[in-house]
């Protein structure tokens, strides 16, 4: 234990010393280490920060939720069956009633409409806001972050009131300091509406589809069909499954649930799509499965120059030192000690490269997310992943050279 320690010491010692007496050539060998670890990290911590970017604002679009629609949106492309679904009835109103009587493991069951509408403050005029009507059970399925007022209640909800939930962006825009907003009134379609709450800031969204809180206003569903055509704002109904209960196992008790409320005898198809939220999840990850393989190859081949430039420096110093091998065969080194100290020196210049990439990719990560509001970081597995790249190349490119040095006859490497 103690001899390997040593050599590992000595080992570390000389990388050092090559370090520091061959600045320039060292610089060179390891930048290409450096820019293969800058590509490939670069690229992981993108796609990784991506991914748990979107996957975050896919869950706020309900976790355990099952969307009741007249569309699948699973199967979206050139041969999406459009003529097929465009003829099925939208969900109703009447039918929340039904699934809450009829489901044991539904625990709550919203509606949901849809619709883009002018909003007015005396003067000022904000255009194409996402109006939202919404039944009382919405905030339990979707929860909505209020930062200043309230939401509204459920005697609000009974009665249609026109009370509005507002975004900050819609706010700040019409009322400049969203704080303001709370107990004014907006026009919306010529009907005015009481601002009870302004929704907490969400930020800019990565996917389209998403409930852009920031840009909305939520009205109570009872008011809502007052100033909104029904037939034409996309109806859904959102159920969200009990405590234990997974989608899959909700799913397959709304599909009897909903053949019931629909009358649907044996033979007939079902005339409603269930959409579960986790299904795009899943099929995200398989997406950026792909985007990884692709990263992982542009850096690969950036990486190989590294290799090779460490490769070459390390021919360089077995030749640089052939005398002194020599020296330490003849008093007893084992071939295995000059392997282990030369292998030890490959992978620590390559640690040191990869060290650097990491700076510049933390750098980058930084500048992303202060420039572009986008939430970019380097995880604990990536850096570890990084490190072990390095360790695993340094053993590649020096195993030739070290090999080469670990046969030398002392005889003739004294004498060289």
């Amino acid at each position: 234990m103690r001899q390997t320690l040593e050599i590992i010491g000595s080992g570390l010692k000389m990388a050092f010393q090559e370090l520091s007496k061959n600045k320039l050539r060292t610089f060179l060998s390891l930048f290409g280490v450096t820019i293969g670890i800058f590509c490939i990290i670069s690229v992981l911590a993108t796609v990784n920060s991506l991914q748990y970017n979107i996957q975050n604002e896919i869950k706020t679009l309900g976790n355990n939720t099952i969307y009741v629609d007249k569309w699948d949106f699973s199967g979206m492309g050139p041969n999406y069956p459009y003529w097929k679904y465009v003829k099925r009835p939208s969900p109703q109103y009447e039918e929340v009633a039904e699934i809450k009587q009829r489901s044991s493991i539904a625990k709550y069951v919203a509606f949901v409409i849809f619709g883009s509408a002018n909003i007015e403050v005396e003067d000022n005029e904000l255009s194409g806001t996402q109006i939202y009507g919404v039944s009382k059970d919405y905030p339990d399925v979707q929860p909505v972050e209020i930062a200043y007022g309230r939401f509204m209640t459920d005697a609000e909800f009974e009665r249609g009131a026109n009370t509005a939930v507002i975004g900050d962006e819609v706010a700040t825009k019409l009322f400049g300091n969203p704080e303001r907003a709370v107990g004014k009134y907006i026009t919306i379609r010529g009907s005015k509406c009481y601002v009870v709450g302004v929704i907490k800031k969400q930020g800019s969204s990565l996917i389209q589809g998403g409930w852009q809180f920031d840009k909305s206003a939520i009205l109570p569903y009872k008011f809502a069909r007052t100033i909104m055509d029904e037939r034409r704002s996309e109806p859904k109904i959102l159920v969200h499954g009990a405590e234990g209960i997974n989608t899959k196992v909700l799913k397959d008790d709304l599909t009897g649930v909903m053949r019931s409320v629909r009358k649907l005898s044996p033979t007939q198809e079902d005339n409603f799509a269930l959409n579960d939220i986790n299904d795009f999840s899943d099929a995200l990850g398989q997406a950026f499965v792909s985007i990884n393989i692709g990263g992982w190859a542009i850096g690969i081949l950036s990486f190989i120059v590294g290799i090779f430039g460490v490769a070459n420096i390390m021919f360089v110093t077995v030749k640089e030192r052939t005398s002194q091998i020599g020296l330490k065969k003849a008093i007893g080194a084992k071939s295995r000690v000059i392997l282990m100290e030369f292998l030890l020196e490959s992978a620590f210049l390559c640690i040191v490269g990869g060290i650097i990439g990491l700076l510049l990719v933390f750098i980058l990560t930084k500048i992303v997310t202060l420039v572009f509001a986008f939430e970019m970081f380097l995880s604990i597995g990536i850096i570890l992943l990084a490190l072990l790249i390095c360790v695993v190349a340094g053993i590649i490119a020096g195993i030739i050279p070290a090999s080469q040095a670990a046969r030398l006859n002392p005889v003739v490497a004294i004498r060289s």
